[in-house]
């Protein structure tokens, strides 16, 4: 505790005591400096210090003004104010004799204010009431060489009050050098707060632009989906699309390829040129050739006239090529001297042509094994896989069957002047289904199912697969021999890759089993009636290939957990944990 702490609360001197005046502006001064560096609002702090002269001064009012950068009057409180009183009150500040005060920068002593001519007969009025006489004093406030406001105070002379307006004038100067060092920081601050807020808003618009912007459920583009597989796909597409890096787009058949491949064509800087696509299982190598580099008049029976190739036609745009591992090897060393020079030359042509062309390349095809086998070009595989991408089947991502299915059932209502929906069983029908052709399959699906509805709503008898004429059973039924490579049956373990996540396509087995059927499946897993060895053999094989992990195995086969368990159980296999 301070000697001025103590002499601060002595509200009265002892009898017959006198505390000096300098004592008194010390204290003053003291106090106030403590409510200037409280962490308040300005105007708060401002009343605040003129509250508190009032019990240093023997004063009735007291004003602090505080001037903007265009000289006008923006702050101004009072010892009777609310704590930010409306600027144009001329009751309670004389305009003129503030004038004066911040024009001369000098303070302003007036015994009476009915006498001076700085004061209008609205002034006298408002400070006076009752016609006594009034005395005024002000100070300017000064923020280094700058007054940007001015301190007041009025007193009521009533014969018996002894003022000293030399002393209040040196106290009202320090104080209002106090206030004007408060009210500069709060400026300072103030400015600097705004100039930071306008940085961040600024730098917020930068990191706006550089930022891909997230790509939306592109119905353009025929995107629809919401799943946490399907929206990671989306966010890499839109990062990939600011480049002009090849992209190699691998799943299964039914996935999207294309889809994908245009938006991300849409979402480059390439979207006003041209988007061109290419089957490349679709054509003989010959027609191949012209189809993408062109040809030139009589190059060949029927060349009748000189046509542009697919590279020409994109040239500034985007060249998809689907189902680019099945072109053959001479083939592809001609395709791989576009890709690494973006040079041709037409079909029956000498004229060296040049295209400025992004490709993305498209399979469903184990490239890996493919190059192992000398069936695909090492260097056309390192050309065209520069960001390598996975496609996830539609069994991965469940929760958009809901989705798609109801896209594609708006579509045929409109097509065919139907209203129909899908009632709760028959979605749930569609999520328990496997669906190896993935989204065309599902397409297929809900065309075949709808046409076929009688009622306004499609329910879960109305599927095929509750007729046991499921196309995928029909199609699939007893193909795990055939497709050595599919593993145990249905869906078989991932190949061997280059560390990429490429996925190569291999026939699936659906799941369509009735909730009676506990351990029938269909084709590929362990079937009903099959042999005691060969069934332990496959799942054993499945187990290691998936880690011992029984949902993954599950997959794996084409059937349930619970089957999966019910077989472990069979066979006496004992789960393995790591």
């Amino acid at each position: 505790m301070t000697d001025l702490d103590a002499l601060a609360r002595d509200e009265k001197p002892a009898a017959g005591q006198r505390i000096p005046l300098s004592d008194i502006a010390l204290i003053g001064v003291y106090e106030i400096s403590k409510i200037l560096a409280a962490p308040t609002r300005l105007e708060t702090t401002l009343a605040n210090v003129v509250n508190l002269l009032s019990s240093f001064l023997q004063m009735r009012h007291g004003t602090i003004v505080l001037l903007g950068d265009d000289g006008v009057p923006d702050v101004a409180v009072g010892a009777d104010w609310s704590e930010q009183a409306p600027i144009h009150r001329p009751q309670r500040f004389p305009q003129r004799a503030i004038d004066q005060i911040v024009a001369t920068a000098v303070p302003l002593v007036v015994h009476n204010i009915a006498d001076h001519e700085l004061f209008d007969p609205e002034d006298v009025a408002a400070l006076a009431g009752d016609g006594a006489q009034v005395s005024f004093t002000g100070v300017p406030i000064r923020a280094g060489d700058k007054v940007v406001g001015t301190l007041t105070v009025d007193r009521l002379w009533d014969g018996e009050s002894l003022f000293r307006f030399d002393s209040d004038v040196r106290f009202l100067v320090m104080i209002a050098n106090l206030i004007g060092q408060t009210v500069k920081l709060h400026r300072v601050v103030a400015r600097d707060r705004d100039r930071l807020i306008e940085e961040s808003h600024r730098l917020q618009k930068q990191i706006h632009k550089l930022q891909p912007s997230p790509m939306p459920k592109a119905r353009m583009s025929g995107i629809i989906g919401d799943s946490p597989q399907i929206k990671a796909v989306m966010d890499k597409i839109a990062i990939v699309a600011r480049s002009n890096a090849t992209l190699l787009l691998r799943g299964e058949s039914g996935t999207g390829k294309e889809l994908f491949a245009r938006a991300l064509h849409e979402l480059s800087p390439r979207a006003s040129k041209a988007f061109v696509k290419v089957n490349c299982a679709a054509l003989a190598e010959s027609v191949l050739e012209s189809e993408l580099f062109g040809h030139e008049k009589g190059a060949f029976t029927g060349a009748i006239a000189t046509r542009k190739g697919r590279f020409e036609l994109a040239d500034g745009g985007t060249l998809f090529l689907d189902e680019i591992g099945e072109i053959s090897l001479a083939f592809q060393a001609k395709l791989l001297r576009v890709l690494q020079g973006g040079e041709f030359e037409r079909v029956g042509g000498t004229k060296t042509l040049k295209a400025d062309v992004r490709l993305i390349a498209a399979t469903n095809k184990n490239l890996e094994e493919a190059v192992r086998k000398g069936e695909f070009r090492a260097d056309l595989y390192y050309r065209i896989s520069v960001v390598p991408m996975l496609l996830p089947p539609l069994r991965e991502r469940t929760s958009d069957i809901p989705l798609l299915a109801a896209h594609f059932l708006e579509e045929f209502n409109q097509q065919n002047g139907r209203e129909l929906v899908f009632s709760k069983e028959a979605t749930q029908v569609l999520k328990s289904c496997y669906f190896p052709g993935n989204v065309r399959e599902l397409e297929n699906c809900v065309q075949r199912t709808a046409t076929f509805a009688v009622g306004d709503a499609i329910v879960a008898a109305d599927f095929a697969c509750g007729q046991d004429q499921c196309l995928s059973a029909t199609l699939w039924k007893g193909k795990s021999h055939e497709h050595p490579s599919t593993g145990v049956g249905g869906l078989g373990p991932l190949p061997p890759t280059a560390g990429d996540g490429s996925y190569a396509e291999r026939p699936a087995a659906p799941r369509h089993i009735e909730s009676g059927d506990t351990h029938a499946t269909h084709a590929g897993g362990l079937a009903a009636g099959s042999d005691d060895a060969n069934e332990r053999v496959k799942l054993l094989d499945a187990m290691e290939k998936s880690g011992w992990v029984q949902a993954k195995a599950a997959r794996m086969m084409g059937l349930t957990p619970r089957q999966i368990g019910y077989a472990l159980r069979k066979h006496s296999i004992e789960i393995k944990k790591f």
